[in-house]
């Protein structure tokens, strides 16, 4: 009986498709594969197509071009399988984050129970190869940073902590043995990490003035030291410490886990930005760390830098994804936003200021799609990587601070979501190296003259 009724419900659908219109469909794309695609949507993702591609303007209603602040429409370089990818992450950012990003920002806390969800998209140790991690391009990498920090920055920075900074860490410093023990619980988001190299009173100098120190006693080393703003320090399960060998002068980093005696972190409070992030305050007292918990590779900070240079691309795309995201959200407020009888987007004064944030954010994905080619052709320098955080953070802090000005008095309101935008920008700013320091990287490499202090 079963049977028969689709074969009844097929008989039904061939008598309405129109073969010839079906034909040409098939010429201009790759139709089994979106067959295949729109099979594996949910419901409430099957209700949202069926409504994109059959609502109509209502009769007289001027019909409104998408919000979209990819508009040189980079998007059409990736491929179907990218896109996709891409489009996962957009889907969980929206369903999941979006709906409570304020909330937790307003209560300086983290929402631990998304991490199970963000374990699923499969996108921990994105540019890495084996131990379970995607192996994807590092464009994909920054196209997955964007879309994140496109709803929130706050979740942008816990994933780049992790998957980045403390998984890059023991991916390109570590053993075969440390990658074998962490990495693949870590691709699963099973444990998480956290990266300790910022010290309260070293942050720019840190390659030079660390003063959290190591010294080897048999078979274990002797930690002591402090470190500051050390994101997901609070929950993570190991923290990548960075210390100064006493007896060599060179930088080391060892691998400390949760409840470790000797080790303390201390939330930061009442921060202005990146509310969500728990950063905390490592106070490390005679911590004892084996040998075998020392990343093997990293003997100096050439090495921690061999880190720093292949986040900080990332930290660009963040910005870019912060910008976006806040240009996206005043660029629909003002098609709603009505003064003296009509939409605000009307008005030239405004439409200059959206048009200026667009040329800024087209400006920023060139900068960093190339960047991250580059960085995939293995031709990426620190310089390179140094040039795009200081812009793509400089004009990140122009594209919120337009946002908040469109939206006047409401821009400063959390519910509409440009006001976390531009606390969060400030924050991208500063870390990853400030813009002075950055600057300075460059300087150097286009000079041949170096004039750090």
């Amino acid at each position: 009986m079963e049977w028969f009724k689709k074969i009844k419900h097929i008989t039904h659908l061939m008598k309405q498709v129109d073969f010839k219109e079906l034909s040409q469909i098939s010429e201009k794309i790759d139709l089994p594969r979106i067959m295949k695609s729109v099979g594996e949507l949910n419901d409430d993702q099957l209700k949202g197509l069926t409504k994109l591609l059959t609502e109509k303007a209502k009769k007289g209603q001027h019909k409104l071009p998408p919000i979209d602040g990819d508009f040189y429409e980079y998007d059409l370089k990736l491929t179907f399988e990218e896109r996709a990818i891409q489009m996962k992450v957009r889907n969980f950012m929206e369903t999941e984050v979006e709906p409570i990003a304020n909330e937790y920002w307003k209560r300086a806390e983290f929402p631990m129970e998304i991490i199970p969800k963000l374990a699923k998209l499969n996108i921990s140790g994105v540019a890495y190869e084996g131990y379970g991690c995607p192996n994807l391009s590092f464009v994909m990498e920054g196209v997955i940073a964007e879309e994140i920090a496109r709803v929130d920055v706050s979740i942008s920075t816990f994933f780049g902590v992790h998957s980045g900074l403390a998984m890059g860490s023991i991916y390109l410093c570590g053993s075969d043995a440390q990658k074998e023990e962490w990495l693949p619980k870590m691709q699963e988001m099973k444990a998480i990490g956290a990266f300790g190299l910022t010290e309260p009173n070293v942050g720019s100098g840190v390659a030079g003035g660390m003063e959290t120190t190591c010294k080897k006693v048999g078979d274990e080393w002797i930690l002591n030291g402090q470190k500051k703003w050390i994101g997901n320090a609070t929950f993570a399960d190991v923290i990548i410490i960075w210390a100064r060998d006493i007896d060599s002068n060179q930088v080391k980093g060892f691998l400390v886990k949760k409840g470790n005696p000797g080790y303390k972190a201390e939330k930061i409070e009442d921060k202005m930005a990146l509310r969500t992030v728990q950063n905390a305050l490592i106070t490390i007292t005679d911590c004892k760390i084996p040998e075998s918990d020392r990343l093997q590779k990293a003997n100096s900070f050439r090495d921690t830098a061999k880190v720093l240079r292949m986040t900080r691309a990332g930290v660009a795309w963040q910005a870019l994804g912060c910008g976006r995201g806040a240009y996206e959200s005043a660029l629909k407020y003002t098609k709603k936003r009505e003064q003296f009888g009509k939409p605000i987007a009307k008005f030239q004064l405004i439409q200059n200021h959206l048009v200026e944030m667009l040329a800024n954010l087209t400006a920023m994905k060139a900068m960093v799609y190339r960047l991250s080619e580059l960085q995939d052709q293995g031709l990426l320098t620190d310089e390179q990587a140094s040039l795009a955080k200081v812009f793509c953070s400089m004009r990140t802090r122009d594209v919120v601070s337009r946002a908040r000005e469109v939206m006047g008095g409401n821009g400063i309101l959390l519910e509409y979501d440009v006001a976390r935008f531009v606390a969060d920008a400030e924050a991208i700013y500063s870390y990853e190296g400030t813009k002075e320091i950055n600057t300075l990287i460059v300087g150097r490499a286009i000079t041949g003259y170096s004039a750090f202090a």
